[in-house]
């Protein structure tokens, strides 16, 4: 009589505690990926859609403060190397005109690099959104493979 009741007590308190592990965990898994697809979301924004008036400042700051100082050292440097260039060849007395070629295109392109260097780190903060676009996906895809099935078909077919 008493293992009867038991065994009913022991079901029941089997029941009750599997569902709640059962709750608990379907509760974190869906914690979880909505936490990463919001990381996703901030880490995948560009600095100017996170906050537009802080990047507008370091623009700015760019534009007024660096590049003159850059454009100061790149001087600098560009006439120590045409100084000791001539100096070199026995004081113009053996030129060449590939050394002067050589010399302007360094310029060229030392001045290009200076001048399209905030272009340059915001490429890289446009292909490093890309990567994270692309691979958040398929990262809660193996995290969490019996959940994100269906969501990932969807944003397979949304991205294509």
């Amino acid at each position: 009589m008493f293992d009867n009741i038991f065994a009913a007590i022991e079901k029941w308190m089997r029941e009750l505690l599997s569902g709640m592990v059962e709750s608990n965990l379907s509760t974190m898994f869906t914690a979880v990926n909505q936490q990463t697809s919001e990381i996703a979301a901030q880490v995948g924004q560009t600095p100017q859609g996170w906050n537009s008036s802080i990047f507008s400042m370091i623009r700015n700051i760019s534009d007024s403060v660096v590049i003159p100082i850059a454009g100061i050292i790149i001087t600098l440097i560009l006439c120590y190397e045409l100084i000791s260039m001539l100096t070199e060849r026995n004081n113009l007395h053996d030129v060449d005109t590939w050394m002067f070629f050589k010399y302007f295109v360094k310029m060229w392109i030392a001045v290009y690099l200076v001048s399209h260097t905030f272009d340059i780190a915001m490429a890289v903060f446009d292909i490093g959104q890309s990567v994270v676009s692309v691979a958040i996906p398929p990262l809660i895809l193996v995290l969490f493979p019996c959940r994100c099935r269906r969501q990932w078909q969807q944003w397979r077919l949304a991205s294509w």
